[in-house]
């Protein structure tokens, strides 16, 4: 319950001081919630040390806040500065996932808490829509509470009992310290007994705690089985969604709302909900819905609202959950075309950016190409109020097409009626517009305004993310382009082919790696391996592995040798760090193979017009294990025109499927296509796993074909 939750461990004096401003400057404003927040021992957590107003699961969910994280009281505290939001769009603008997470119209503001060059905390105030602004005196009666707060804060501390914030947020009455006449409450409950509608009494749980017996009768069950309980838990036929949400609406919006409800005996109920200074009282009565079924009340639709905004809410979360997973802008395009076109009945969307001071279609959904292509040119013919992204600072909504004529004359031949015009903007600077299309004239209502508001926040954020990533992956494929050969030496009497496909996109660099070394007229070498990680660590020592065969095979030494050079000079390097690698060197006068391993998979030898040899040379341990290690070469026949294939392990492995299976499908495939020229083979080999969602590991390929 929640006076159980408000009970616990008392506070001390410093506490209750802070306490009594708390509720002295929510009076004092006129706010209707108010919240403390204090830095945790760390300084990097925000924990809401107490509350009053706020529904309890709301509280729950904003106690803890990060200090770098983006929401008006962390903002407040780094920039110390207090952070004013005059209402649900500016909310949306500036904290498009608070908005998401608070989907009520309120005004807001958040001061910093400081002494000095000392850092304590937060305050946030809200006042209900329309009833607030920042005049003067709103301002000084913050900043002079937040001063006294932070003396409160300082003054314990320099005593040795700093105030720390309660693990879970204290529930501040706003009558403490009041007298409350019983006999006037006495009264009070006489007169609604005496009503023949129905009356209750939420708390800010949603808890019942007062009902009238008229009240119990119209809601077919006993006081007794709903004190205390939440309405919509205790009659299931009120449970769900959107009547939770109603209540919510008017805690946090202090504004009336109303909905009916069916009961399961068929009558109709009307809901009133009219917020007051501990929660929410409620007006019950019979509804005329049960004598003309087919007539929806205003309160109906008032349901019929609020229903659509939950549903609007889930679809703009699961959005954000999967906007954080999108890479390019043309994923986070279908994304938001996907989730959000349908949810609002629009039919299509674009993001434009700034290209050389004109707005350019950066990625449509649901956009013909004409019309790509009708606004790309006049954009670029300097048509007046297309000049950039930094004219379009707040969002513009053109409910019909006469009013976007004005701005964009071109609507005449455009299936476009009615647009949002939403700003893109990351740390306050603006670099887009995310444009949301209907094909006939519509009504932009307030909440739709402040989701879609929100809406560009995200996808704001999600293409900034995007082109670091774009910023990223070009390093990474850069580095891993520097690191594998530019091209292969040409070698008389062999054809080579090599494909590599990185796992992971980003910045995650593999060590596969492969090489073809020339030793000489009709002898060379051909090396792949396989480092251990996908890092700038397995990228670096891949590099040296790589130099360093190429040193020894320089020298002369055999097979063997060169994997036990390599061997130590990997555990000097990067102890702990193991590496796969298969040499071999091609005789193509004698048509011999010397073939040495390191760990690796075996190399397939196809046979013209023949069958497929598995190549395992005797077994040698990992590079970078034992220093002592030795590595056996064995001679194996090269046949006139066979093609040799070398890969790691990226190529072959499937979840479920054995590695020795795998290496076999390879090798019935090879032979499949063995008669394909080698560039050709090689695309069709690696097709399969062309797909980087579907990938496993990095892949490395090398085919050699000896001809005439």
């Amino acid at each position: 319950m929640r006076q159980e939750y408000e009970a616990t461990a008392a506070p001390g004096p410093g506490a209750r001081q802070l306490h009594d401003l708390l509720v002295a400057v929510i009076n004092a404003t006129g706010a209707h919630i108010g919240a403390l927040y204090l830095l945790d021992e760390d300084q990097r957590l925000l924990l809401m040390d107490a509350e009053q107003g706020f529904p309890i699961t709301i509280a729950r969910a904003w106690s803890r806040v990060r200090v770098n994280g983006p929401v008006p009281v962390a903002v407040a505290l780094r920039e110390r500065r207090l952070v004013w939001l005059a209402d649900q769009e500016e909310l949306a603008r500036g904290f498009p996932g608070a908005a998401l997470a608070l989907p009520y119209h309120f005004s807001m503001s958040a001061a910093p808490i400081c002494t000095g060059d000392a850092d304590w905390g937060a305050l946030l105030l809200a006042w209900p829509p329309g009833q607030a602004e920042l005049t003067g005196e709103r301002r000084q009666r913050i900043e002079q509470t937040c001063h006294r707060m932070g003396a409160v804060l300082s003054e314990a501390a320099g005593r040795g009992q700093p105030v720390r914030p309660h693990l879970r947020p204290r529930v501040i009455s706003p009558y403490r310290g009041r007298q409350i006449d019983p006999d006037a409450g006495m009264a009070a409950l006489d007169c609604l007994n005496g009503l023949p509608e129905g009356y209750l009494a939420l708390d800010l749980e949603g808890r019942i705690t007062f009902l009238t017996p008229p009240a119990a009768e119209l809601l077919g069950e006993s006081p007794s089985h709903l004190l205390g309980e939440r309405a919509w838990e205790a009659l299931p036929w009120l449970n769900t969604p959107e009547y939770e949400d109603h209540y919510r609406a008017a805690v946090i919006s202090r504004e009336t709302t109303s909905y009916t409800a069916r009961r399961p005996s068929g009558q109709w109920l009307a809901f009133q909900l009219y917020p007051a200074p501990l929660g929410i009282s409620v007006r019950v009565t019979p509804s005329t819905m049960a004598r003309d079924p087919g007539h929806l009340m205003p309160d109906q639709a008032v349901a019929d609202s609020r229903r659509t905004a939950s549903s609007t809410l889930h679809s703009m979360l699961q959005l954000a959950s999967s906007l954080s997973r999108a890479a390019t802008v043309q994923e986070i395009v279908d994304l938001v075309g996907d989730q959000v076109l349908p949810v609002f009945t629009a039919q299509f969307l674009s993001v434009l950016s700034s290209d050389d001071g004109r707005l350019v279609v950066l990625g449509s959904h649901g956009s013909d190409p004409e019309s790509i292509k009708r606004f790309n040119d006049w954009s670029r013919a300097g048509r007046p109020g297309t000049k950039g992204p930094e004219n379009a600072a707040e969002p513009k909504f053109y409910a019909s097409r006469r009013e976007l004529r004005e701005v964009y004359p071109p609507v005449v031949d455009d299936p476009t009626a009615a647009c949002a015009v939403l700003p893109l903007a990351t740390r306050g600077r603006p670099f887009g517009e995310l444009v949301i299309g209907y094909d006939r004239p519509h009504h932009f209502t307030r909440d739709e305004r402040a989701t879609f508001t929100s809406l560009a926040g995200l996808v704001a954020q999600a293409l900034d993310r995007a082109k670091l990533y774009d910023a990223k992956h070009r390093l990474a494929q850069s580095l891993q382009e520097s690191l594998l050969p530019r091209r292969l030496p040409h070698i008389d009497g062999l054809d080579v082919a090599a494909r590599y496909l990185p796992a992971t996109r980003g910045m995650d660099i593999g060590g596969d790696f492969y090489d073809l070394i020339s030793l000489g007229d009709e002898c060379a070498a051909a090396v792949i391996g396989d480092v251990q990680g996908h890092d700038p660590t397995a990228a670096a020592l891949m590099g040296q592995v790589r130099t360093a065969i190429h040193a020894y095979a320089a020298s002369g030494a055999d097979p063997g040798e060169i994997l036990a050079h390599t061997n130590r000079l990997v555990i000097d390097l990067t102890p702990n760090r193991f590496t796969s690698c298969l040499y071999i060197n091609l005789d193509l006068h004698n048509r011999v193979l010397d073939v040495a391993s390191a760990g690796h998979l075996p190399a397939l030898l196809h046979h013209h017009g023949g069958a497929t040899q598995l190549i395992e040379p005797a077994p040698g341990l990992l590079l970078g294990i034992d220093p002592h290690a030795e590595y056996e070469a064995s001679q194996v026949a090269l046949p006139p025109g066979g093609t040799l294939a070398l890969y790691t392990d990226g190529l072959v492995e499937a979840p479920g499927v054995l590695l020795d299976d795998a290496i076999a499908e390879l090798s019935l495939h090879l032979g499949r296509l063995a008669r394909r020229p080698l560039q050709e083979l090689a695309d069709a080999l690696i097709a399969p796993s062309s797909n980087v969602d579907q990938r496993l590991d990095d892949i490395a390929l090398l085919l050699l074909r000896s001809v005439d």
